[in-house]
């Protein structure tokens, strides 16, 4: 089956959104650090229209670079806001990277369409799943930042992150722990509402199976913490693990789905 193109426009703000955030991460490297992120303030705000476009355009699709897209525009959202706190945050140039790569991959593969005859419900179980990637993808980011801290502090350097470690920490774990609710509400939704969101029961599929494999190294992450005072290395490798499962739970199912087996479906 041939995959579904995106339209002119979709193109044309994707491409848009891409020049935003190189323009972005060139003059916010030259800009001052108080004011150098409002130069990503175009860029976002033409993330979010591209965003808006897929969904509720004149044909709304959605993939697995979508679900990509929309979890870096809500890291970019949480830097925003999270550099009203700590201005020295030095993130621009990747988070700029992060944000361009992902609206042009959903440019180029914008996923399938949502039929109208989709469950009203489903926008919501999308919405619940997209903002856990989000929350956990956050918590790699402030993970990465943590790890890059405590290199720069054994060298005896300054960490150029712009917070303070445990600061970093406690960010990270409280990312972890929303997301694990949302994780949460999102697998029980699709296991007692199945048939209502997708007219099917409850499979195994390989969503499903990494999902709840997900769910049990956050779990499993979060226990030792709270019990043993998990912390550093051991648990930044165990958030890495239970990410990566989560990646390939809906992006990597639809990755080969869409692209390796070229099905739209």
């Amino acid at each position: 089956m041939i995959l579904p193109s995106a339209s002119p426009l979709a193109w044309l703000l994707a491409l848009a959104t891409a020049v935003a955030y190189a323009l972005a991460a060139a003059v916010a490297s030259r800009a001052k650090a108080e004011h150098g992120h409002l130069a990503m303030a175009p860029a976002w705000t033409l993330h979010a229209a591209a965003l808006a476009w897929g969904l509720l355009g004149s044909t709304p699709h959605f993939g697995f670079a979508a679900a990509l897209s929309m979890t870096a525009w809500l890291v970019l959202t949480t830097y925003a806001v999270e550099r009203q706190l700590f201005p020295q945050m030095r993130t621009r140039w990747a988070l700029c990277a992060l944000g361009g790569v992902s609206v042009l991959l959903a440019a180029l593969f914008p996923g399938r369409p949502l039929h109208v005859s989709a469950s009203p419900w489903l926008p919501l179980h999308l919405t619940l799943g997209i903002a856990c990637y989000g929350l956990f993808a956050a918590a790699v980011v402030h993970a990465g930042l943590m790890g890059r801290a405590e290199r720069q502090i054994r060298l005896a350097a300054d960490s150029n992150s712009g917070i303070p470690l445990l600061t970093l920490e406690r960010l990270t774990f409280r990312f972890v722990s929303a997301g694990f609710v949302l994780l949460s509400a999102t697998l029980v939704a699709g296991w007692l509402f199945s048939e209502q969101l997708y007219g099917r029961a409850w499979l195994w599929d390989h969503k499903a199976v990494f999902s709840v494999l997900a769910w049990i190294t956050f779990a499993v992450l979060l226990l030792g913490r709270s019990r043993f005072g998990w912390r550093g290395r051991s648990a930044v490798r165990v958030l890495y693990a239970g990410a990566a499962l989560l990646l390939l739970a809906y992006v990597g199912s639809r990755f080969v789905l869409e692209v390796v087996l070229r099905r739209a479906i």
